[in-house]
């Protein structure tokens, strides 16, 4: 979605015990999160933000969501339904999706068509896919728990490894 003025955008680079988290807000809510990088750079240049976004940096915003999220990478069960995100630059179809995944409990899974049918594409497993890779929410919206129709991993933006960690962590703490 192209917006015509620059939005204002509020950024930190937070140090977990996983990584580095890169999260971004604007004024409807959070807008960027990235899974754990392993430098602050890369947490920053995960996130993806220019020049148009007129970015202000302030770490300690973050403060209380990085100590939930400390405390879902340890394992503990926590809760981000009352987070309020800011969607705005992702696509309708898109948008329904990342909401219906965000609505998959801890511990299950849903399968990329299970979600293409939730939507109304029964044949969109693909465009589901390409939903979850662009996800800019990541754990808020858990897109590690959609995976292959054949019970496999399918994609994680490069980190098949970080996935199979999480579905094994919501596993153990459910």
């Amino acid at each position: 979605m192209i917006e015509s003025e620059p939005r204002d955008v509020t950024f930190g680079i937070v140090a977990l015990s996983e990584g580095y988290v890169g999260l971004a807000t604007t004024s409807r809510g959070l807008s960027r999160l990235t899974l754990p990088q392993t430098t602050e750079a890369e947490a920053f240049g995960a996130l993806g933000l220019n020049v148009r976004d007129s970015p202000f940096r302030d770490d300690d915003a973050f403060a209380e969501l990085a100590a939930r999220l400390d405390r879902y990478y340890a394992g503990e069960p926590v809760v981000f339904d009352d987070i309020t995100l800011d969607l705005s630059e992702v696509t309708l179809f898109r948008r329904r999706v990342l909401e219906t995944v965000r609505a998959i409990p801890r511990g299950q899974v849903r399968s990329y068509g299970q979600v293409a049918a939730e939507v109304g594409r029964p044949t969109g497993a693909r465009a589901v896919g390409g939903a979850m890779s662009s996800n800019p929410v990541c754990v808020v919206v858990p897109c590690h728990r959609v995976i292959a129709s054949d019970g496999g991993l399918g994609g994680f933006g490069g980190r098949l490894g970080l996935k199979k960690q999480l579905l094994e962590l919501e596993q153990a703490s459910s």
